[in-house]
Formats: C-alpha cells, structure tokens, sequence
C-alpha cells in the first residue's frame, strides 16, 4: 500500500464519469503522455467493467482504480475488474476494511473532522475530503492542525487555479473531475488540447 510516493511526481486522481470505452481509452492515452497516473473510472459509468478491464491491460503505466464505490457489491465488481485502487464518496468500514486486508490502497470519502479521524482509524490509504470546494483549502489545514497524521485528498471543486492552494494547506493530492476532463475538448476529440490541459494542470500542481 506504499501508494503515495507516486504522489510526489503527479498528485492528482482524475475521476472519469460517464465517458465510452472508446472515449476512455483516447482520454488514457492523453492522460498517460502528459505524465499523470491515477485514473478512477465511476461504478455508475456504463459499463464500468469492462472499461476498467480494458484500461488496465491497454495502460500497464497507468493505476486504474474504481471510483463511487458505495457496497461490498461494487467493491467486489471492481476488484474483479482490476482495479488497482479503490475510491468511495461516504465510509463504508466493511469496504473500507476488506481493501485493507487485501492490500488495496482505498481512499473513503469524508467531510467532518469526525468523519475523517474514523475513515482513516479504519485503515484509509489517505482520506477523500468531499466536498472539497465548498470548503476551501483553510479547512485541510485546519483539520490537520490536530489530525497532522492523517494524508488528505480533496476532491470536488480542485481546479487548475486552486490545486496547489490545497497541496501547500498539507494534502497529498487532489482529486479532479470535470475541471480536469473539459467537456468541449473530449466532446469535439481534440486529443492534443486535452494532453496539452493535462500537463498544465500538473506544472500548477506541481
């Protein structure tokens, strides 16, 4: 579960909802050559399976994990389909403590101090504080003014113009969805602006 190192080089998860297999695969591509790592595809994707499947053997570079993972169900899905990690947006401590026992780096998802001192007491690879945007980046350096152990990572609302905002308040990374995957770049194809995207928000994060 030495998950977060990588980390350092490119912090960001990329979280992709919705899109076609042939959509994702494209986007991965893109993905890959700018230098990022971890893609989370959404259990409520269509055919999620099959997608994740085809990443994993397609992208070897690449860790493909599972995203919105809300039952023992979608875990066990997920894990069958080679997820190499696993997202949840709530704490669900069975799936939370099966990841553990296999080995699998899982970030849960919590919003209060509560919520995270539990998620993460629960064996968490690093916490998925979601909302993030509503809540800015003072709030991680709040929480972890006393919780200074545990690894943070904000999710919703990170942006190119906000992400190393939230790595200097002390997260690990950031999750990014629809700030990250421009609709009008991935809907008119253009593979090339999209790589180009990636990599400028990666030099803003890093």
């Amino acid at each position: 579960m030495n998950v977060l190192p990588d980390f350092i080089k490119a912090p960001i998860v990329g979280i992709l909802r919705g899109f076609d297999l042939a959509t994702c695969h494209q986007i991965a591509e893109a993905y890959q050559n700018a230098g990022l790592k971890y893609l989370e595809i959404t259990m409520n994707t269509k055919g999620v399976e099959e997608i994740i499947a085809s990443l994993v053997a397609k992208f070897p570079s690449l860790k493909i994990g599972a995203g919105t993972v809300c039952t023992m169900d979608d875990y066990k899905k997920a894990i069958n389909a080679g997820a190499s990690f696993i997202v949840t947006p709530i704490i669900d401590l069975a799936v939370i403590r099966k990841a553990v026992d296999m080995g699998i780096p899982i970030f849960p998802g919590a919003y209060t101090p509560t919520e995270i001192f539990q998620a993460w007491s629960a064996g968490a690879t690093a916490v998925k504080v979601f909302p993030a945007g509503a809540l800015g980046s003072s709030y991680i350096k709040d929480v972890l003014g006393p919780l200074n152990e545990i690894k943070l990572l904000p999710t919703g609302g990170v942006s190119k113009e906000n992400i190393k905002e939230f790595l200097q308040a002390g997260a690990v990374g950031a999750g990014m969805g629809g700030t990250l995957f421009p609709k009008e770049l991935i809907h008119d194809k253009n593979w090339t602006k999209l790589e180009e995207h990636f990599k400028s928000v990666l030099s803003a994060a890093t």
